[in-house]
């Protein structure tokens, strides 16, 4: 039984639903600690082909970390963190099966690199996606590794300096969207693209995956090792803390 997420199999695609909408999806640990017990079940089972992850309601997919349970980090604790997302963006990154993303609304921060970390994504008009981080006082450092392999230097920089978020039209423009749909059929079509997925050759789909995975696999540890400096960093210095007090002071008025 899980409490965060829901999970179902029709026509060889599992579908994982996140499932917080009163917190746009947020995730907090007990509830990335659920996808990856999901993924691994989906990627040993002979009966899956494909993979879906989308969000429950209309208006998020995932609105990244809760920042409920980050407000509370120390330095010690920003390590430890660092190294649960370098277990989680590993499995998404060597999973055997497609992964396709389904977008029902914003995508932000952590969940915008998750989403990055899907083979396809599919969205709506409404989606809109980006690195926010440094709107709540927290550095970036995985994003820009992610974003910088799919959008170039310039538009990393601007992105992750600025925490802007992208429209849809943006993200399909720069192909961070792969296909735009009414927001009806963004499951659907989800659907269909694990329907067609799942019957190509598994062996040559794996090895395809395989070698996605090793021609990042620098960047990706790299990322992971500067992010435990950095975060080390930032959570001395007390900005981040201090940053999401504020935004939940204003939130509360």
């Amino acid at each position: 039984m899980t409490q965060f997420i829901l999970t179902g199999i029709q026509d060889k695609v599992a579908v994982i639903t996140l499932n917080r909408p009163e917190k746009l999806n947020a995730w907090n640990t007990a509830m990335r600690n659920e996808i990856m017990a999901a993924l691994r079940t989906y990627d040993q089972d002979s009966s899956v082909a494909a993979i879906i992850m989308t969000g429950a309601g209309d208006r998020a997919f995932c609105a990244g970390q809760d920042l409920e349970e980050a407000k509370h980090f120390d330095v010690a604790r920003s390590e430890e963190w660092m190294r649960e997302w370098e277990t989680y963006y590993d499995l998404l990154r060597s999973l055997s099966k497609p992964l396709i993303m389904a977008l029902n609304g914003v995508a932000a921060g952590s969940a915008f690199q998750v989403s990055l970390l899907g083979d396809i994504r599919v969205g709506h008009p409404g989606v809109r996606m980006g690195q926010p981080e440094i709107n709540s006082g927290v550095a970036s450092v995985t994003g820009p590794w992610i974003m910088r392999d799919m959008l170039g230097m310039s538009r990393t920089i601007e992105l992750t300096l600025t925490g802007r978020l992208m429209d849809a039209e943006e993200c399909r423009h720069i192909g961070l969207l792969h296909h735009v749909v009414p927001a009806d059929q963004v499951l659907a079509k989800a659907m269909e693209i694990g329907r067609d997925l799942a019957t190509k050759p598994p062996v040559a789909l794996r090895l395809d995956k395989q070698r996605f995975k090793e021609m990042t696999e620098a960047g990706f540890r790299d990322a992971i090792e500067a992010g435990i400096r950095i975060q080390a960093e930032s959570y001395a210095s007390g900005e981040p803390a201090r940053v999401m007090e504020a935004f939940f002071r204003k939130r509360a008025k």
